[in-house]
């Protein structure tokens, strides 16, 4: 699908994608591969050259965020921190880009990496190497995504059930606001009360909403998106009153969502996702406010519903009748603020 580009001006910081060699791992998986699986077979090898390709399609795209997914883990590194490895491979990508001979863009100017908050206050050493392996790091995502129906999440996902409540994990999120650092939350819809309760525990830490909090039709959820529909935006709505949450909109490409439920890449039109997503994406544009709402890619698993260029062009017709200001902070302002890349724009 090649359509012409919305708005090639309007300054984008794409807040929420991924780096990865899933290559050697997809075929570990038995047969049959869960959606999720078989949407990222032809993205199992998602490089900078590749995203760079994507970012500079015709959008404005100034910057990126990177968003952890578990990619080049150091094996010499104990369990606890082999995770630093990540970070260190990204910054390295985010080097290449500073230097300028891809053009003005900056990717990876921020880094989201992972730690294992049910470490407690050892946690903390986690994040103070992390911090030292790169000054771009910014902050964690611990997931959460559980479910009862273990065909929702399949074989890739193993958080325990009510994670963003437990008492240990809770000890190690406290060590995030000692050092300033963002935490992106990833659930599902029907776990949205476990994110508000965190959020209302700790008032003053920064939390990110990925995804419009995940709804779900997928597996024993398929077909019941309208059904759900009212439970997910009270939630949404509850969480949108803790003022230290933002909401990334983006994410209902996933498989998890089936919006579309064909894919990957069936050729959709921007015009049939963004009426498509509309609901999702007006309602958490609604309770939070453009200046706590800010469009993501989530690539290369969005793919799985469009190309990076059509994407874009869906959000943009989604807030077409929008203020400037409005479209500046959902496409780029409120993702410089929350993750400190507010050099990258324009004055």
């Amino acid at each position: 699908m090649t359509e012409a580009i919305i708005e090639p001006e309007l300054p984008i910081i794409d807040p929420h994608h991924h780096l990865w060699d899933l290559r050697p791992v997809i075929p570990a998986f038995p047969e049959p591969r869960h959606d999720f699986l078989e949407a990222l077979v032809g993205a199992a090898y998602y490089t900078f050259d590749q995203l760079h390709a994507d970012t500079q399609s015709g959008h404005n795209v100034v910057g990126t965020v990177f968003m952890e997914c578990g990619a080049f883990y150091d094996g010499s590194r104990s369990e606890e921190l082999k995770v630093v490895g990540e970070v260190e491979f990204v910054n390295g990508v985010a080097a290449q880009g500073a230097s300028g001979l891809y053009g003005d863009y900056r990717p990876c100017a921020a880094i989201v990496g992972h730690a294992d908050l049910t470490l407690g206050a050892r946690a903390g050493e986690v994040l103070d190497a992390l911090h030292a392996a790169s000054h771009r790091f910014v902050g964690i995502r611990h997931a959460a995504a559980w479910d009862a129906d273990p065909e929702v999440l399949g074989p890739p996902f193993h958080a325990p059930q009510g994670l963003y409540r437990d008492a240990a994990f809770r000890e190690g999120f406290a060590e995030l606001g000692k050092r300033g650092l963002t935490f992106d939350a990833w659930l599902l819809e029907p776990q949205l009360e476990d994110v508000l309760d965190l959020a209302r525990a700790f008032p003053d830490q920064p939390i990110v909403l990925d995804h419009c909090g995940t709804p779900l039709g997928i597996a024993s959820y398929r077909g019941k998106l309208p059904e759900h529909f009212d439970r997910w935006r009270h939630a949404v709505r509850s969480i949108a009153e803790c003022q230290n949450v933002t909401v990334k909109l983006g994410g209902l490409a996933m498989a998890f969502c089936q919006l579309p439920d064909e894919g990957p890449a069936k050729g959709l039109g921007s015009e049939t996702l963004a009426a498509m997503w509309r609901p999702y994406i007006e309602t958490c544009i609604e309770a939070f406010g453009p200046s706590r709402s800010m469009f993501e890619s989530n690539y290369p698993v969005d793919r799985w519903g469009a190309s990076y260029p059509v994407l874009w062009n869906a959000f943009k017709r989604l807030v077409i009748g929008a203020s400037d200001a409005e479209k500046r902070d959902l496409f780029a302002g409120t993702a410089a603020r929350v993750y400190g890349l507010e050099h990258l724009l324009p004055g």
